[in-house]
């Protein structure tokens, strides 16, 4: 073995290089959050081929001095920390000092930056980790930087690059992101001479609108939550927004990018109940809290984050997601405008979508409805006056889903509130309120259970056979009672209240399938939730099932008293809703 050595100066730096630059990407990564940093509320940034070419990013922040420059090019020099106890309540973008100089060992470096107040600009310039001399120049007050043939003193690893529009859409992506952080900055992208985005500096839910898109927007709820010096704000999207991939979640600690586990296990937990399982949801959230709480220290990317209290973090972030939506916002009624602000809305021409869904608000029925399943007089004129609970004519009695009018092809209801028309498919919202109720009888001693008229016996394979005489008690605790009659016979005696009306056989063989496939144990504790939507599914109406009038309007009003009524357990839309002036232009009235 040979001896040991002291590596030279510039092979450490091209070493620390891997850590921090890995791609054009994290070099324009760090370019722009110095910018931040310095105060900058204009960039501009410039790439060519991808970024591997050429980097340049411009900005009017603080600049620097002309003494500063060849400290700005030297490892583990920074303005940023002066301390331990700096790192440790750090509120900077940039602060380990090593992103320029690792930059210059890698790829040729050329500073130019004018101090506001001075009285002209200097420049530096680093080629193969040497350093020039300072040089006067030209420019108004703000810093450019240009970082030219990115790894061409590295080779072996530029061959590990890209191509040139994988490369550019990584520098993009990590432009959205600072955009969306840092909306009263204007920002600017060229690629190859093109202009590819500008972003003029507005309010954070313009910003949201410009760089993700109208159809975001449309989906998103607002969320603003605070507890015990934690603060979360940002855009939940619904579940019917849902994406195939995790391409549309945008997780920010105190103003800093991050991809958490913990935070996204906190949102992934919340959705659960309306997500499907292969669907992925969309948002963008911004957590605030003590920066002495959490460690941004953890990766030389800093996009990872170690909060001192995860468990405390992990459940305000749970419970503030799943609070939106559960569509349990005090003072909403539906039709209300969805997300933004009247002033932010009226700032964009608004595109024309048919039909739209509306955030469902919770109200107690009517006191006719509590009797009488709610005001039919309409549909059925001999009903007593006196009893008729007829809505007033301005719609102020009418409840957020109205009341129904007719039932379509064994699958929709429809029916009538204040605004217009609302289509209701009737499956979904029957199995969103059974899983809701279900979960809320699911106590500690079981669900309750009630025999059937007339027990429901049917021919079972022996596994399932087996199943039954093993999980007897595991049966109980959900509401079922479940005999053998015989080798390949099952009997069913016994159904939670909420589920007698449905499929006895089918709702005991799901049952039995998640007993052998989980076992009991793990059903009562990890799984319990994902059993009862099963059941919920089983145990709601089905298609050209047909129901009378106060039928339907008993489902309307239980929607309207659960949370999360908005969709069924899988994610699908429980309604949607049509007012008159979209009917009006369907019909081209008044045109």
């Amino acid at each position: 073995m040979s001896r040991i050595q002291r590596l030279g100066e510039v092979l450490i730096a091209q070493i620390a290089a891997g850590e921090v630059v890995e791609r054009p990407a994290s070099a324009l990564k760090e370019l722009v959050e110095n910018a931040l940093d310095a105060g900058a509320r204009d960039i501009a940034v410039s790439l060519e081929q991808g970024g591997v070419q050429r980097i340049r990013v411009d900005d009017n922040g603080s600049g620097m001095e002309a003494e500063d420059l060849p400290l700005a090019l030297a490892p583990h020099a920074t303005s940023k920390i002066r301390t331990l106890e700096d790192l440790e309540t750090v509120a900077s973008l940039g602060f380990r000092g090593e992103a320029l100089a690792s930059m210059a060992a890698v790829a040729e470096v050329e500073i130019v930056s004018r101090l506001a107040g001075a009285s002209q600009a200097f420049s530096i310039r680093s080629r193969g980790g040497h350093i020039e001399p300072i040089m006067p120049a030209a420019r108004e007050a703000g810093s450019t930087i240009i970082v030219s043939d990115l790894f061409s003193e590295t080779p072996a690893r530029r061959k590990f690059l890209k191509s040139e529009s994988t490369e550019y859409a990584h520098c993009d992506e990590l432009l959205r992101r600072l955009a969306l952080a840092f909306p009263q900055v204007s920002f600017r992208l060229a690629h190859n001479g093109r202009v590819q985005r500008h972003w003029p500096s507005a309010e954070r839910a313009l910003r949201v609108r410009s760089v993700l898109g109208e159809d975001f927007v449309e989906a998103a709820l607002v969320l603003e939550e605070r507890a015990a010096g934690l603060s979360l704000a940002g855009w939940v999207a619904r579940p019917t927004y849902s994406r195939s991939a995790r391409d549309a979640q945008y997780v920010f600690v105190n103003g800093r990018f991050v991809r958490d586990k913990l935070i996204a296990h906190a949102v992934r937990q919340a959705y659960q109940d309306v997500l499907h399982h292969e669907r992925h949801p969309a948002y963008v959230l911004f957590l605030e809290l003590d920066p002495a709480t959490v460690d941004v220290n953890v990766h030389p990317a800093k996009t990872e984050v170690r909060f001192r209290e995860s468990q405390a973090v992990h459940r305000f972030v749970f419970q503030a997601v799943s609070k939106r939506l559960s569509a349990t916002a005090p003072g909403r009624e539906a039709g209300q405008g969805p997300v933004f602000s009247p002033a932010t809305t009226a700032a964009f021409a608004e595109a024309y979508r048919l039909p739209q869904q509306q955030t469902l608000a919770i109200r107690e029925p009517d006191a006719f409805h509590a009797a009488l399943f709610g005001p039919l007089s309409v549909l059925h004129p001999n009903l007593p006056a006196a009893e008729s609970g007829t809505a007033p004519a301005d719609g102020g009695g009418i409840p957020p889903l109205g009341y129904a009018l007719a039932q379509l092809q064994g699958i929709y209801i429809l029916a009538q509130n204040a605004a217009g028309l609302v289509v209701v498919d009737m499956h979904a919202a029957h199995e969103r309120v059974l899983y809701e109720r279900l979960k809320q009888a699911m106590g500690q001693d079981g669900l309750q259970s009630q025999p059937l008229l007339l027990p429901c016996t049917f021919k079972a394979d022996r596994s399932e056979v087996a199943a039954a005489e093993l999980h007897a008690e595991a049966l109980q605790t959900f509401g079922f009672d479940l005999g053998v009659l015989g080798p390949e016979t099952l009997v069913v005696r016994a159904l939670p209240p909420l589920l007698a009306a449905g499929d006895a056989q089918a709702l005991a063989r799901e049952l039995l399938s998640e007993l052998r496939q989980y076992g009991a144990s793990r059903l009562l504790e990890e799984r319990r939730n994902e059993l009862l939507s099963s059941l919920a599914c089983h145990g709601a109406v089905r298609a050209n099932r047909q129901l009378s009038v106060p039928e339907m309007n008993a489902l309307l009003r239980d929607m309207e008293r659960i949370d999360r009524a908005d969709q069924c357990n899988h994610g699908r839309p429980t309604w949607f809703s049509l007012n008159l002036a979209d009917l009006d232009r369907l019909f081209m009235r008044g045109q």
